[in-house]
């Protein structure tokens, strides 16, 4: 995998190559290259470097070996940049030949004229003994290395007729381009063209009278064809093996899923299918070329084959939660309005009133199709963004593609179900990737020269490192200010939608100005930090008013956060769902060394990739705030893995793009001291190809035990479904439903689909469930203190729940129910195979079920100051823009408009923040 130093030129045997100027061109540029006489060289009008003859000096990205944008076609083209500088004339040798980056192939003046003595008659398909000979032989000698010969480098084929028919070409110097740290050598990765045959080719006896064999044609396409036809196959192979009748090797039966959860119900044929789908892939990839629509139609069906596998097997949505969200929406679409008295999450309610003006409108009742297809829809957007995300990246077609891959593979944690989580994942994606396009900076213009100490020495070293990000073209005026405002539209969406994403976004956009990777200012993050603060003080005062300790309680546990988020998962457990959480963390572990190898293969390259290094490292400060119930370390990982995926992929594919970001060159950069390789340039990158294809093979297979470990109570059944609509029906004026827990009080998320319906008239209680199954006493004691129309329900994901996460007996659930119909103090008012609903037999009489519950706080309390503070938020907020979009206009000496916006937003800014300290401390410590 170390290519670097497999395609090293050593500098004692070998002089310096030269720099061919027509490489650090576009193909268009090439073509006028060759159109142009060799003694006309002229300057491009922008300052760019010239196309011909001695270029000007390079400018600040070319000295980093950054690379170049052409701001009038919007296109970047990386130099290929030899060892050293060549000057004086060339050594003689033949000129290579070979496509020129980004694909162009060598162009010509004049085609050389037919070789004297030969009969154009001998070449009719009448005479297959005689063949042309070929003019233009291939170059057989690696690239950077010129072997003695006639003729002088530089020259192509025409040039090399007129200096074989005697004329002279002009002598041409090569640019002395200035590398400060690192020297790069350019590396061809793209498969050489072979020689075009000949337009009067030998035919063989068959095929010589008319065209080629339908099969050799076939053949010659077949890297064309072959990857969308083996994806088909396997797509229909998957579907077909998940949704026929269960048998030796199609079909799943659910009765068979154990503690290792989906994967042990999986027929032969769906393993093979995922393995087919993955080769399509490589493929693909292994031609190098940057093939999008295929490419994205291939990712798209490995997102299907392992996202989609729980729609194709259940029919019911898997996840009890996404039924307590399809709940909320219906409340909200049924009432216009929220509780959030009843649940924290409608103080953020954005997602759920999004969702239900939509159903509503289009006249959706049963909101369980869309729970079903959520998680696939849901990762197929996620690819929208975050493959934008590695257009901006300075990588080859093979890492950009294959941390896409690696993106599919590792998402495993489950949070694209239908929730606001997911939601604001799809958004905070959008937001970097707006950033980074319209918003990015690939160069530090303020970059002083190094200074005395480690820390200014280290700083100085970094920012000699080429960029890892694609310098984008300046956008207009009018475009910045409406991707401005896409920006803040985006933050304000999520921060109306759930509780952590928008501090995740602000987190990455602070990242990303501390390490000079955007344009914007920091009065966009206190802009945007008002607006969180404000809606926490505002609208959620129902969430935090006088639970401060508990909200702020675990700040700086850090230690206690991650025990509670890993450790304590694995006590208590069977062995074979232990497993799954120890592959869990296993995938952890490998992603986590691989973009540690990753970023460090950049940075030996002279790479520093910071971007990439923010979206990795802000989510980890999280893990410094609170539990969060114990799943803060899966929001965690679920924030970071965009930004781990881009720098694994590099652990494999670590090298630069050569010519255009498309084209699939690479230039691989030479140390400061040479070493000898140990492999051959093209063992490296075939070894790497081959161990990128078998690490995603063991991540495939690992992201089906670790997504769908615990499918035995996660899933959820028709006749669980039907159980609970029992209740909904027996609910008035309301009900009280109890299920089962091991521990009372420590908010164990029920594992029934519950809060679908009449969220306000049914209450869910706990009740202990013991591990000895004969002991029901609990639920009896409880069913009496709630009164009439109070039900238990039980189900076999309760069950499976407490046998797999409890260490209760295998048959506990079975030996539980049991107990339950043998009791003369309940009676069964509903049953099927997979649940049952009790009550007591009797209630004293007189006894009427209790009122639903009140969760209307009245209106919100507010302070003397609050006003004051509305006013202020809203001068910030304007005052701050505005200073934004005056920087924009780039000037070098801001304006008095742009001063005066930035001192009233920060006096603002200010009072803002003082009234939304002032209304935590009166309201949040006395219980109101």
């Amino acid at each position: 995998m170390e290519a670097s130093e497999s395609s090293q030129v050593d500098p004692k045997t070998t002089q310096p190559p030269e720099v061919d100027e027509t490489k650090m061109t576009s193909p268009a540029q090439a073509e006028d290259t060759a159109e142009s006489p060799k003694g006309d060289r002229p300057q491009d009008t922008g300052g760019r470097a010239v196309r011909h003859g001695t270029a000007p000096a390079p400018s600040a990205s070319s000295r980093s070996g950054g690379a170049v944008a052409d701001s009038a076609k919007d296109t970047v083209v990386f130099p290929k940049i030899s060892p050293g500088p060549a000057t004086g004339p060339h050594p003689a040798g033949p000129h290579p030949t070979g496509p020129k980056p980004g694909g162009a192939e060598p162009t010509t003046s004049a085609e050389p004229a037919e070789p004297a003595g030969l009969d154009p008659a001998a070449f009719e398909p009448t005479a297959p003994d005689l063949q042309p000979p070929d003019l233009h032989p291939p170059d057989l000698h690696p690239p950077g290395l010129q072997p003695p010969g006639p003729h002088p480098p530089g020259l192509d084929r025409a040039e090399r007729g007129s200096a074989a028919s005697g004329a002279t070409a002009p002598e041409t110097t090569a640019p002395d381009l200035e590398v400060p740290s690192e020297t790069f050598t350019p590396v061809t990765d793209t498969p050489q063209r072979a020689p075009e045959p000949s337009s009067r080719p030998a035919q063989s006896a068959k095929t010589q009278a008319g065209r080629p064999r339908l099969v050799d044609r076939l053949l010659r396409s077949a890297p064309r064809w072959v990857p969308p036809v083996l994806t088909v196959e396997g797509l229909v192979m998957y579907i077909l093996a998940l949704r026929a009748s269960p048998g030796p090797l199609a079909g799943v039966s659910q009765s068979d899923i154990d503690g290792l959860g989906l994967i042990s119900a999986l027929p032969v044929t769906a393993f093979a299918a995922v393995i087919v789908l993955i080769a399509a892939f490589f493929v693909t990839l292994a031609a190098n070329i940057d093939r999008k629509g295929l490419l994205l139609f291939q990712l798209a069906s490995v997102v299907f084959a392992l996202h989609g596998a729980s729609a194709l097997v259940h029919d019911e949505p898997r996840f009890h939660t996404a039924w307590t969200h399809a709940g909320f929406v219906e409340y909200i679409a049924r009432t216009g309005d929220a509780l959030p008295g009843l649940d924290a999450r409608f103080a953020w309610p954005g997602f759920f009133a999004l969702f239900a003006f939509i159903t509503r409108a289009a006249g959706v009742t049963d909101l369980a199709p869309i729970l079903q297809w959520t998680p696939l829809l849901s990762n197929l957007l996620y690819l929208l963004p975050f493959v934008m995300i590695l257009r901006l990246l300075v990588a080859t077609t093979r890492a950009r593609w294959f941390a896409a891959m690696l993106f599919v593979l590792t998402q495993w944690i489950g949070q694209d179900y239908f929730s606001p989580q997911g939601f604001t994942f799809f958004l905070y994606l959008a937001f970097v990737a707006v950033l980074l396009r319209w918003f990015g900076r690939a160069s530090d213009e303020s970059a002083g020269p190094p200074g005395k100490g480690r820390v200014r020495a280290a700083l100085a070293w970094l920012n000699r490192l080429t960029p890892g990000e694609i310098p984008q073209s300046s956008p207009s005026l009018g475009d910045k200010v409406i991707m401005l405002s896409v920006l803040v539209g985006l933050f304000a969406a999520t921060t109306a939608s759930h509780q952590i994403t928008p501090f995740m976004m602000l987190g990455a956009l602070v990242g990303l100005l501390v390490v000079r990777r955007t344009t914007l200012s920091y009065a966009l993050p206190l802009l945007l930090g008002l607006i969180v603060l404000a809606w926490i003080s505002y609208q959620a005062m129902p969430f935090w008013a006088g639970n401060l300790d508990r909200i702020f309680g675990g700040l700086g546990r850090i230690f206690e956060n991650l025990q509670d988020n890993t450790g304590d998962r694995l006590v208590g457990r069977d062995a074979r769902n232990t497993l799954v959480l120890q592959v869990r963390l296993g995938i952890l572990g490998v992603i986590l060394m691989l973009a540690a190898a990753g970023l460090l293969r950049r940075i030996r390259r002279g790479v520093t990739d910071r971007a990439a290094v923010v979206m990795l490292c802000i989510p980890v400060l999280a893990l410094a705030l609170q539990s969060y119930g114990g799943e803060i370390g899966l929001r965690i990982y679920l924030f970071a893995l965009p930004g781990v995926c881009i720098l694994a992929a590099y652990a494999f594919f670590p090298n630069l793009p050569a010519g255009t970001p498309d084209s699939g060159g690479e230039t691989v950069p030479l140390r400061k001291r040479y070493t000898r390789p140990l492999l051959n340039p093209e063992l490296t990158r075939r070894l790497s190809l081959v161990l990128a294809v078998c690490t995603a093979l063991v991540l495939s297979m690992a992201f089906l035990v670790a997504r769908y470990g615990n499918e035995k109570f996660e899933r959820v059944t028709t006749d669980e479904v039907a159980a609970m609509r029992y209740v909904y029906a027996h609910n008035t004026p309301s009900a009280r439903l109890l299920y089962l827990v091991p521990e009372v009080g420590r908010e164990v998320t029920p594992t029934i689909p519950w809060r679908e319906r009449d969220i306000e008239t049914v209450e869910y209680l706990e009740v202990l469930a013991t591990s000895d199954p004969n002991n029901i006493e609990p639920v009896i004691t409880r069913l009496r203190q709630e009164g009439p129309q109070t039900y238990l329900v039980f189900t076999n994901g309760q069950a499976a729940f407490l046998e797999l996460s409890h260490g209760y007996a295998p048959d506990w659930g079975k030996r539980y129910r049991a107990a339950l119909d043998k009791s003369r103090q309940l009676k069964r008012v509903f049953a099927n195979g997979d649940a049952a609903v009790y009550t007591l037999s009797s209630y004293p009489r007189g006894a009427q079920p209790e009122p639903p519950a009140v969760f209307d706080f009245g209106d919100s309390p507010s302070t003397p100051w609050t006003p004051l503070g509305l006013l202020a938020l809203g001068t910030t907020a304007a005052s701050l823009f505005l200073h934004e979009v005056l920087r924009m206009r780039a000037r070098k000496r801001p304006g008095k408009g742009r001063a005066w916006a930035l001192r009233v937003g920060l006096v603002s800014f200010a009072i803002a923040v003082a009234v939304i300290l002032e209304r935590f401390i009166s309201l949040g410590f006395d219980g109101h």
